[in-house]
């Protein structure tokens, strides 16, 4: 059969690669293989039973329907296998995740023959993964009088599915690996170039510290030589996780260093111990939780203080840090859950109940946190059909009521959408919440594991409780090769099949769209009480709340239309004194940040936090470039709060640009995109009419920290260094480095420019043209003496540029202009002094597909500054990522250099920035 040969031909090639067999996917491949297995003397038997029974992919794959159907006729005995039994077919199907198993099940535990109703029925007791079509086949078989429906539901309604699972291990012994010094980015265990592989998870393994053999020996040696111990991943002196969410970060991690979830599976495992001195990065801990790992925050370094308690600083202002314990790679340490301590040689060093939390243990215990989820969906719906009140099996969601405290913006938006709460009551920061959710966006990168994990967790349509979800493809924008031809296609039509309004139609009904998926998620959000969930840390938005998660949580948003989560305490942000005139607002963002780091001796007071940004007078466009900056501030999340006028011009612009969308024909069969805009209208008629006004946190709530922003203070542009060549290792590469222009005395080199990714808006690409006609205006000309990469966040930028005649002005000056019709088919490796035009998306600042060269410096408007993000390193020259405002970066190019203040201010000469001026109105109710 050629799809098996064709099988066996990439296997030979995937063994080059010291890989194995991929997983089955397919119905095709495994139906051949099936009828190999029947042919008791086929040469391939033995090898396609082994296939067959450990290395299909469960869930919804089409590979699942067709083995599903086969181990259901080895069960009714319409096919005789030797070596799969009834029972062993049985223990199969246990393992494969609902959907078409679920189907079978239930096929066979509602049929005549009794006994085999029963096995059925014991194995159905253990699944959680039922949906609709599911459940609503055993209520109608119970209320038809199916003594096997009732004994299902009651099952149900008690969670035996979880009650009798294996209580977790009181102690877990450890052995650390330090991964690196300093915030160690989720580049690093799974770097942006290798984003194609990343469903291809033993394929992805391989890139796990940036292809670093040396380092992944090192992890080997170590698990062999304490093969009872779990490996603990470590962050010295820094955070883990930072800048992005990444699921398969933590998917390489465990498959490096954790469990196998299943015998059956190959190559999906879970439970990996991660830690790091300052903690994990918020959402790539829910990452953690989603497999049903540990994250530490090991706090092994401490600050020094003196008699009077002040911060002990070096001569750099630096706070000095002590080793409280060491965590050195080889080191033992044992975790005990029950005490929620962890312990060296019997010792207490630490106690770590934050990472023991009881929804935590429960997330151990049952695997990761899409069984508790849907477990608690499942015996909700069990005892409404028993007519019963919910048994409390699961722990108590912590409710954090307290009388005469105000709201703050994030408490209020939780307190509408929270579910399953007790009834009446006000809930405050620390409570856990499940709330639902509005709006939820996949981007290409991680999409196509969201797509697996959909399959994984058999759901075959979006919830119908979302306001809609949407697939971008800003991720793989940059260069249409042969690796993107292969996936986004696919990605496309699984996404758009399933529900979400996608940036590419399968059939090509409308102009593919490589729209930067923040800012699309920026217009989508049409109320200021929204809770949005996407796959990026940057999915962080200027109305609603917005969350950063990885591609898993993003596939249970999008089946449940839920999302579950401590409600966060929140920072106040404020603003006083007057911008300076020559000032971009993204040096109020950088300046927010080194402000925030002073007043609390370089405490980060926005970590694992909500920034609640009084912003008042800016539309949702220009403050989008605060919010998103929250995300390397490494907050949970941000809200703006905006005066009644200026959400009313943020809900317009959402609105008119949702309608250009459906004008295009990206609307779903569903209509989502027509539904938002009548909610855009809706919510603007309710402030208008003062029926309910923007939202405002209470005058007396309570926040962790307030922060006050001086603007008077701001007096010349700000920049985000990677401070590469720091002797601190730890304090390299993180975004609190805020230098002035002026600490570059106008004479660092800069080789090359880039203008583009979610912190820009048409307003910035309007300053680009405006300065370039400045600078032929006073230089006569315009010479690039560095390239400058420009790429719009989206379509729509484009097309208005277009029609206000600002996009010929760029023509003007570039030497390359993106063509749809003719996309870039390899990245560049090399760049002239030229401006050039890029396709709308995420470009260099994703590092995927386009980087600048090795050992370049590069000043841009991007978030990434991370080690070999935008620029890898040179064995001559480290690379570095200066991050800043738009005319810095223009004018850096022209001059090949970092400007003085006094060229910068010439530049700018005559051209209006962002105007910001702090509201002067009560912005808390």
């Amino acid at each position: 059969m050629s799809i098996y040969n064709d099988y066996l031909k990439e296997i030979e090639e995937r063994k080059q690669q010291g890989l194995h067999p991929k997983p089955i996917d397919g119905a095709e491949l495994l139906s051949a293989i099936i009828t190999q297995i029947k042919d008791l003397n086929n040469e391939h038997r033995d090898d396609s039973l082994n296939f067959f029974i450990y290395n299909v992919l469960p869930g919804t794959t089409s590979a699942a329907v067709v083995k599903a159907k086969f181990l259901k006729e080895i069960i009714l005995e319409q096919e005789v296998v030797k070596e799969i039994t009834p029972t062993f077919a049985f223990e199969q199907l246990s393992h494969m995740k609902g959907g078409p198993s679920v189907e079978v099940l239930l096929d066979i535990a509602l049929g005549s023959d009794e006994a085999k109703a029963n096995q059925a029925a014991e194995v159905l007791k253990t699944q959680v993964f039922l949906y609709d079509a599911d459940t609503n086949r055993l209520e109608e078989a119970f209320n038809n009088g199916s003594k096997i429906a009732r004994e299902l539901i009651e099952s149900y309604a008690n969670a035996e599915f979880f009650t009798k699972l294996p209580e977790i291990e009181e102690e877990i012994e450890i052995v650390t690996f330090v991964a690196g010094v300093g915030d160690i980015s989720t580049d690093l265990l799974s770097p942006g170039a290798d984003a194609h592989s990343r469903s291809d998870r033993e394929l992805h393994g391989q890139c796990m510290f940036e292809h670093n053999k040396e380092m992944q020996n090192e992890l080997l040696a170590l698990k062999e030589k304490h093969p009872n111990k779990r490996v603990m991943l470590i962050a010295d002196k820094g955070t883990m996780g930072v800048g992005s969410s990444r699921m398969s970060g933590v998917n390489n991690v465990a498959l490096w260093t954790g469990i196998s979830s299943s015998p059956y599976v190959p190559f999906i495992n879970i439970a990996p111990v991660i830690a790091g001195t300052n903690g994990i990065a918020p959402i790539f801990l829910t990452t953690v939780g989603v497999t049903g790992g540990i994250g530490i925050d090991l706090k092994n370094w401490v600050k020094q203080q003196d008699a009077k308690g002040n911060t002990i600083v070096d001569e750099d202002g630096e706070p000095i840090l002590k080793e409280k314990y060491s965590v050195a790679t080889g080191t033992v340490f044992t975790i005990n859950t029950k005490t929620k301590e962890l312990l060296k040689d019997g010792e207490v060093v630490k106690d770590i109940s934050t990472a023991l939390t009881p929804p935590k243990k429960e997330f151990i215990k049952a695997g990761g946190s899409y069984a508790v989820v849907f477990g608690k969906k499942l015996q909700t719906f069990a005892c409404k059909v028993l007519g019963k009140d919910v048994p409390q099996v699961y722990a108590v969601a912590k409710e954090v009521s307290i009388e005469g405290q105000g709201l703050t913006a994030v408490e209020k938006i939780f307190n509408r959408n929270a579910v399953g709460t007790t009834p009446g009551k006000t809930l405050h920061a620390g409570s856990n919440v499940r709330v639902e959710v509005n709006i939820v966006g996949s981007q290409d990168t991680t999409g196509l594991m969201t797509s697996q994990e959909l399959e994984m967790m058999a759901a075959t349509v979006i919830s119908p409780i979302v306001d809609t979800g949407y697939q971008s493809g800003c991720h793989t924008a940059s260069v249409w090769d042969d690796k993107s031809k292969a996936n986004i296609p696919r990605l496309m039509k699984f996404m758009n099949d399933f529900g979400l309004v996608t940036a590419r139609h399968p059939e090509g009904n409308y102009h593919a769209m490589t729209d930067v998926i923040h800012k699309v998620l920026n217009d989508l959000a049409v109320d200021d009480w929204d809770v949005i969930i996407g796959g990026d840390s940057h999915t962080r938005m200027a109305k609603g709340v917005a969350f950063g998660a990885d591609s898993g949580t993003v596939a249970l948003a999008l089946a449940t239309g839920e999302a579950t989560m401590p409600i966060p305490e929140s920072v106040k942000v404020t603003f006083k004194g007057e911008m300076k005139p020559y000032m971009d607002f993204r040096d109020v963002v950088h300046a927010t940040q080194q402000q925030m780091l002073e007043q609390f001796d370089g405490e980060n007071v926005f970590q694992g936090k909500i920034i609640e940004v009084h912003i008042g007078t800016l539309t949702s466009d220009q403050a989008f470039t605060f919010t998103d900056w929250t995300a390397e501030m490494k907050a949970k999340a941000s809200i703006c709060i905006s005066e009644d006028e200026t959400l009313i011009e943020s809900l317009e612009i959402s609105r008119d640009r949702i309608q250009i969308m459906i004008d295009k024909g990206m609307d779903n069969p569903k209509q989502d995109l027509k539904g938002l805009v009548d909610k855009a209208n809706t919510r603007i008629i309710e402030i208008k009419t003062g029926t309910k006004s923007a939202l405002k946190p209470d005058a007396d709530a309570k926040y962790y920290q307030e922060v006050v922003i001086d603007l008077d203070k701001i007096i010349e542009p700000m920049i985000a260094d990677p401070d590469v060549y720091n002797e601190d290792v730890s304090k390299r590469y993180t975004h609190d480095c805020i230098n002035p222009l002026s600490f570059y005395g106008g004479v660092k080199k800069v080789d090359l420019g880039f203008i583009g990714s979610c912190m820009i808006h048409k307003g910035d690409m309007q300053i680009l043209a405006q300065m370039l006609k400045n600078i032929e205006k006073q230089q006569g000309k315009v010479v690039f003496n560095a390239p400058l990469v420009v790429a719009p966040p989206t379509y729509n930028i484009v097309d208005e540029l277009k029609a206000e005649g600002d996009w010929d002005v760029l023509v003007k000056y570039s030497g390359f202009e993106f063509d749809d019709s003719a996309p870039k088919g390899l990245a560049r490796t090399k760049y002239e002094n030229m401006l050039y035009l890029e396709r709308p998306g995420c470009n260099l600042c994703m590092g995927n597909q386009e980087k600048a060269e090795a050992g370049d410096t590069v000043m841009a408007t991007s978030t990434r500054l991370f080690q070999g993000r935008v620029v890898r390193d040179t064995d001559e020259k480290k690379g570095e990522s200066l991050l800043s405002s738009t005319p810095v970066v223009v004018l850096s190019t022209i001059l090949g250099r970092t400007p003085t203040i006094e060229e910068y201010q010439a530049a700018v000469d005559g051209i209006v920035l962002t105007k910001f001026k702090p509201s002067t109105k009560q912005l808390v109710n």
